[in-house]
């Protein structure tokens, strides 16, 4: 029997006013156990909370549900806080606690048991000496057990028995008998497991029954709230964003918030230091080489070193840098220990990110000198593997470029330092190429990365000399060659050559039958890269028809990310086609689906999206939306291919020109119409809207003769370019020679728009009305105003002169331009509404994009149909409608369109 003076220490002495029932003085078998050992009662005490200690009522909450089913298993990783967490919910529990901390030596089945039975009848689980005890310690007898679940399953109220750091126990008997009590016992024991490793229970069977409680790594995670939490009890004070990096490098692990709060205490920058603070010179580090990696074999800490030097590994690439053959074992096991080795799926790992600086800083102190060597041998296993991304930055790592950029021609990926997601992280890699890396490969590469800054003269140099070192031995040598086709094609469009372009895209053809196609099918920006530049020279050419076979199917790719930029780009391309043949409606909309395609994918902005906004400036400048338009040129301001590619330039030139003719400032207008690129062949479109812009701009100063001269360069097989041209000899007294250039122009059906239409329509027009044929001018006029306001085509009627103004003052014409060209005209009957004053200035003016969703606003469309109709998400849709409310100083749809009205912004 225990001597009357021996008191077990009550656990409301440890915890307060706890409501578990307890002894000073409990009736035992035995004062010691088999080994002849005295029992410790520190092993039935619960840990004492440190006063920093954070109650987390979603854990202890879910652990109430451990009370219904008969086991619980707390598993996580050493310091992930589970005893802490068990120990504060037994401490509140109101049915018998039995406590034990599990030892080494418990592994004898006897001293195991006599543990257990001490400590429930130190709780008053057992009332009476009916049970025993194991007299021997290297075994139990099955009576005894069979005894015990008797008595529990005749208590009233079951009891709770915790056994924590239970990963101590891994005898397979231990857990056949625990097994067996807790089936017998019925409802009358609730038992909890707090381990590191999983236990040898059938745990499939009680989850199946729905008797099992389970709280593992992730549910033991601190939340970035828990985190600011924890910190103010530490005397800190983090704001949510900055918790929030702090968890992710963590993993939301317990002790390493806790041991990073109390070095944070001692820093004169605690922020700062919880941001940056190195875990390799850390308390972190103590705990984790004492709790983990000490405790492994030498085979196991030396893959654990070598590891470190991955982001994911599998057994066999953890072979391939240890050399042996036994990481599998290894790895399965350092996963079941919860070891901070992290499983992915598929046999993939990862080391929790603070073990893994603490190990690869103890990696250089172990063995100096060998991390290149392993990111070495790790880019050699991962590149036949097919896992491109990963060898290149183990390449780098190891500062064998060569195969670095080797590897990324060899599987034709050269367009991603261009477009998708990792374009950014690519071109950061190999910005650390040195100039000792020679290889055509390397040049290819930096290459690549001049020309996607507009390096010209440097990334054509390189591309030469590349092309000087290659030889029949290069090795991937067709592969090599196309990426040079590709490159090629990219500068050739740059310089304006369309001659050069059509030259590449043809090697290419042939060269794309020496490589894999399934290397074409992963890599579809390759295609697409190719065609959008070969649409785009052709374009350059005056070749639309041919750049839009080109474009367009480039526009119709799929791919996602790791297409965007050509999309986006071949988009633009389409719309300024459309522009060029009058389009302006279709012209908008593509122009809007090619400034959302990087929006629509989830990616910043490209820098190739100018295009898109180019032609919505020119497209407004038409409908004589003079601050939309300035808008839209302003946001291309700072693009860098606006100044290199030509087809950016000169589609820059022409809405800046002509916005700047319709604002009367001509002397600009003729400044602004030239694109100032150096090509190696003159666009015919390009040349002639120049042309345009200087004769409109001599002949409004009063110089019609000039302005006539200067016609003689337009290209009139542009429809367009010949109806303005029309437009300018007319108003410079050569009638004739106005309508015959009319007759002379070939209106394909279906090519030519209505800004060509309209326009030719309205020199007819005036050519009529000049003759003395008003009837004919006005039929003319009113089919050029019927066709005009689908698409809210102003400036030619703004610019046609003062002929027009009779005509459009009388009905029938008078209707039709009501709303969009006028104001409303009174109603037959009412009184004529006085000239209103100058509309209210605008808060803010609104973005181009702004005005695109108030406009379907005032169409009564949904925010879906507007998110359909503008190619963006639902999301981006409300944003911009709350930024036009708060602009125009609403909060309801319909007042958001009256004020627009008032504002004359619709």
């Amino acid at each position: 029997m225990v001597p009357t003076d021996w008191e077990v220490r009550p656990l409301s002495e440890t915890y307060g006013n706890a409501r578990v029932p307890t002894l000073h003085s409990v009736p035992t078998v035995a004062c010691a156990d088999p080994l002849g050992d005295p029992f410790l009662r520190t092993r039935f005490a619960l840990p004492t909370k440190p006063a920093t200690f954070l109650r987390r009522q979603r854990l202890v909450d879910h652990l109430d549900q451990a009370l219904g089913t008969r086991l619980t298993l707390l598993n996580g990783a050493a310091g992930a806080g589970k005893t802490l967490l068990a120990a504060d919910w037994a401490a509140g529990l109101r049915s018998p606690v039995a406590w034990l901390t599990v030892e080494a030596g418990d592994w004898r089945p006897g001293v195991f048991w006599a543990y257990v039975l001490q400590t429930l009848r130190a709780c008053g689980a057992l009332e009476s000496d009916a049970v025993g005890a194991p007299a021997d310690a290297s075994t139990v007898d099955r009576g005894l057990l069979a005894a015990l679940a008797a008595e529990l399953n005749d208590h009233d109220r079951p009891v709770v028995l915790v056994l924590d750091e239970y990963e101590r126990l891994k005898a397979p008997e231990i857990a056949e008998q625990l097994a067996f009590v807790l089936h017998h016992a019925g409802r009358g024991l609730r038992l909890v497991l707090v381990t590191r490793t999983e236990p040898l229970l059938p745990l499939h069977r009680y989850r199946t029954a729905g008797d099992l409680t389970e709280i593992r790594a992730a549910e033991l995670a601190f939340t970035p709230e828990e985190a600011v939490a924890l910190l103010e009890l530490h005397g800190l004070s983090l704001p949510v964003h900055a918790a929030r990096a702090l968890v992710e490098r963590t993993r939301g692990w317990a002790a390493g918030l806790r041991l990073s709060a109390l070095a944070a205490r001692e820093s004169p920058d605690p922020e700062l230091y919880l941001k940056e603070f190195e875990a390799d010179r850390s308390t972190v580090a103590d705990f984790l080489l004492a709790e983990v990696l000490k405790g492994q074999t030498q085979e196991t800490q030396d893959l654990l070193l070598r590891v470190s030097v991955l982001e994911r590994f599998c057994p066999d690439l953890a072979n391939a840098l240890t050399l042996r053959t036994d990481a599998e074992p290894i790895l399965a096991g350092l996963h079941h220990e919860n070891a901070f080795v992290e499983p992915l799926g598929h046999s993939w790992y990862q080391l929790h990110p603070l073990f893994g600086e603490i190990l690869r800083a103890h990696l250089r102190v172990r063995l100096p000198g060998v991390e290149p060597e392993l990111h070495r041998r790790a880019a050699r296993w991962l590149r036949p593997s097919g896992f491109l991304p990963e060898t290149l930055v183990h390449s780098a790592a190891a500062g064998d470029w060569d195969f670095a950029a080797g590897s990324l021609i060899e599987d034709l990926a050269i367009g991603q330092l261009f477009t998708g997601l990792r374009s950014d992280d690519l071109n950061q890699l190999f910005s650390h190429m040195g100039p000792e890396a020679k290889s055509p490969a390397t040049d290819l590469v930096r290459a690549a990365r001049d020309l996607s800054v507009y390096d010209l003269d440097r990334g054509q140099a390189r591309l030469r000399h590349a092309e000087e070192l290659l030889t029949d031995d290069t090795p991937n040598l067709a592969a090599t060659q196309l990426s040079r086709a590709l490159l090629d094609a990219l500068a050739a469009r740059l310089t304006g050559s369309p001659a050069r372009v059509e030259k590449a895209s043809e090697a290419a053809d042939e060269l794309r039958r020496e490589v894999p196609a399934h290397l074409l099918d992963k890599h579809p920006e390759f295609t697409a890269l190719l065609l959008t530049h070969l649409g785009s020279a052709r374009l350059w050419a005056g070749r639309f028809e041919d750049a839009r076979a080109a474009l367009t199917t480039v526009a119709g790719t799929q791919g996602g990310a790791s297409t965007v930029l050509p999309r986006e780009e071949s988009m633009g391309h389409l719309a300024l086609l459309d522009y060029l043949n009058g389009w302006l409606g279709r012209a908008e909309r593509k122009a809007l689906a090619s400034v959302s395609e990087a929006e629509r994918s989830g990616q910043d902005q490209p820098s190739g999206c100018g295009i898109g906004r180019l032609v919505l400036a020119a497209v407004a400048v038409d409908r004589n939306e003079l601050d939309r338009a300035q808008a839209f040129l302003d946001e291309t301001a700072q693009l860098p291919s606006g100044t290199r590619d030509p087809v950016m330039a000169a589609g820059r030139a022409l809405a800046q020109a002509h916005l700047l003719l319709a604002r009367g400032r001509t002397g600009a207008a003729v400044e602004a119409a030239d694109p100032a690129v150096a090509a190696v062949v003159a666009s015919p479109w390009s040349v002639s809207h120049e042309l345009l812009v200087t004769s409109a701009a001599r002949l409004a100063e009063g110089h019609p003769d000039s302005a006539a001269e200067v016609l003689q360069g337009v290209d009139v097989d542009q429809p367009l370019c010949a109806v303005q041209a029309a437009a300018i000899q007319l108003a410079t007294g050569h009638r004739d020679a106005a309508v015959d250039l009319l007759d002379s122009i070939r209106f394909a059906e279906g090519r030519t728009g209505p800004a060509v239409t309209v326009r030719a329509a309205l020199v007819r027009a005036q050519a009529a009305e000049e003759a003395g044929d008003t009837a004919t001018a006005r039929r003319l006029v009113a089919q050029a105003l019927l066709d005009a306001r689908r698409e809210r085509l102003r400036r030619p009627f703004l610019d046609a002169g003062a002929w027009i103004r009779p005509l459009l003052a009388t009905n029938p014409l008078l209707a039709l331009t009501a709303g969009w060209l006028t104001p409303d005209s009174a109603r037959h009957g009412e009184a004529r509404r006085p000239e209103s004053s100058p509309p209210p200035l605008v808060a803010a003016e609104l973005s181009g994009r702004e005005q695109d969703v108030l406009e379907r606003l005032a169409r009564m469309m949904s925010t879906e149909e507007i998110a359909a109709d503008l190619y963006v998400s639902v999301n981006t849709v409300k944003t911009h409608l709350k930024s036009v409310y708060r602009k125009l100083a609403v909060s309801r749809r319909g007042e958001a369109v009256r004020r627009a009205r008032e504002l004359r912004l619709l």
